[in-house]
């Protein structure tokens, strides 16, 4: 090995992450019942254009080419999510069989290509049904969560070792119930701090089921923010960082660690809502011991405390005293910052306040414009993305520097395996390392697969 060669640990994982309304289509096939995505984006003005996820990567048909390309990349775990409305279409009830023989093909192809299915049971499909109760305001919701997640595990649990169970509930609470970017589109602060909770809840009661039903490897993925001050020698601004981590991170993983709900984030809530949606016993159903920690990281926060300041939409109680810093170049096509520092204080930092659990990538990439060609080397075109390759290649090192200070980092799976419907940005921001042409639904592999299949090879940069 040079001395400018990077190795990872041993059994370090290698794979690729998707979502299942983000590329499965099929939206009314065999069954499945409409989810909350379905009614939002078909809302005129919700999503860009009014894309949907009604065809999307066509995934659902196109599963056992899509492994075969996963396993020419080397992929060593593939994380994808089950679609609660395809498993019981409204929420509640008997379980679709149909929608589970989905899903029972995908696991037994992930099998015999030798790659490890990581499943994600909830990423923000909620049943559209469940949601005209309230959706997650509803205490009601974390009973049926850890309901379907048994349905699934009855299926499933054969040959899936690894289970988590929300993706990013910071996203389904705050951009769901908060500032309404996200379905189901509701904008009420105190809607968003009851998602919050009832999402939490639902996890641990799936967690404490799962558990009972012999799952081994169980875990749950946040979204943290690095969030730093503007100045670190203002008072002012390390408040506004206090009161934005609590927001973000601190609200998730200290009742999730066994340690409850902060009292400064509960004081907070206070002033929105009273938080009577907390019941005794919760926070011990939502510290169920979990295995695994998976973290998903794009980009820094930076923040100052400024009397006026214009706060986040998604931070309820910010607006008069944060200012959210504009992100400095160089950006995604989303407009993110680029900072793959900020990963590796992130992981430090969560491996010093809540240490002993194991963490890992579960998802990291980046949205660029890609460059398209139709003589490839190989004959079957080309796509040149050197900006995702030298993001990726910069997150990777991230992740290392981290390891080499101690954190427990089991595995990096990149975000996303395949160009995909990105949410309320629609088809327009491509986030995958294959190219997806979604008119005829032909994949390329990008210069980031090739890339990305050169670094599993040697376990390193």
């Amino acid at each position: 090995m040079s001395a400018n060669e990077l190795r990872f640990p041993e059994n370090f994982v290698w794979g690729a992450a998707t979502a299942a309304y983000q590329i499965e289509g099929a939206a009314r096939a065999d069954g499945r019942g409409d989810s909350i995505w379905d009614t939002f984006s078909r809302t005129p003005g919700k999503v860009f254009q009014g894309h949907t996820g009604d065809v999307a990567c066509d995934h659902y048909h196109r599963y056992a080419d899509d492994v075969a390309l996963m396993a020419g990349l080397g992929l060593q775990a593939y994380r994808f999510s089950i679609a609660w409305p395809r498993i019981q279409p409204d929420g509640t009830g008997p379980v679709n069989p149909r929608g589970l023989d989905f899903y029972d093909k995908l696991v037994d192809e992930l099998g015999n290509r030798g790659i490890d299915p990581v499943v994600t049971l909830y990423h923000w499909d909620l049943p559209q049904t469940l949601q005209d109760r309230g959706g997650w305001t509803n205490r009601d919701t974390a009973e049926h969560f850890a309901d379907y997640a048994l349905a699934v595990h009855a299926r499933l649990g054969d040959r899936v070792r690894t289970w988590t169970t929300l993706n990013e509930p910071w996203c389904s609470a705050y951009l769901g119930y908060g500032n309404g970017v996200h379905a189901p589109g509701e904008q009420d602060a105190g809607a968003a701090f009851a998602a919050v909770h009832h999402l939490l809840l639902g996890h641990g009661l799936a967690a404490r089921a799962l558990r009972a039903a012999g799952v081994q490897t169980l875990g749950v993925t946040v979204n943290p923010a690095d969030v730093q001050p503007a100045d670190p020698q203002s008072e002012a601004d390390l408040a506004a960082v206090r009161l934005v981590d609590g927001l973000h991170n601190r609200i998730f993983l200290d009742p999730l660690t066994g340690g409850g709900y902060p009292a400064d984030v509960l004081e907070h809530i206070a002033r929105h809502v009273e938080p009577t949606f907390v019941q005794d016993g919760d926070e011990k159903i939502i510290a169920a011991p979990i295995d695994l920690l998976g973290i998903n990281y794009y980009s820094p926060t930076y923040v100052a405390g400024k009397p006026g300041g214009a706060g986040g939409s998604a931070y309820p109680g910010t607006a008069g005293v944060v200012e959210f810093l504009p992100p400095v170049g160089p950006l995604t096509e989303m407009g993110w910052m680029i900072e793959p520092a900020g990963l590796t204080r992130l992981l430090e930092r969560i491996a010093t306040d809540y240490p002993g659990l194991p963490l890992m990538i579960t998802e990291n990439g980046g949205a660029f414009p890609d460059k398209t060609g139709t003589e490839g080397p190989d004959g079957t075109g080309w796509v040149a993305d050197t900006d995702r390759v030298a993001y990726l290649d910069g997150h990777l090192r991230a992740v290392h520097e981290a390891i080499a200070r101690g954190v427990d980092v089991r595995g990096y799976l990149v975000w996303s395996l395949l160009d995909n419907f990105e949410w309320a940005e629609g088809y327009r921001k491509r986030f995958g390392i294959v190219h997806v042409d979604y008119l005829t639904q032909r994949r390329t592999p990008k210069e980031s697969a090739r890339w990305y299949r050169e670094v599993i090879a040697r376990n390193g940069l």
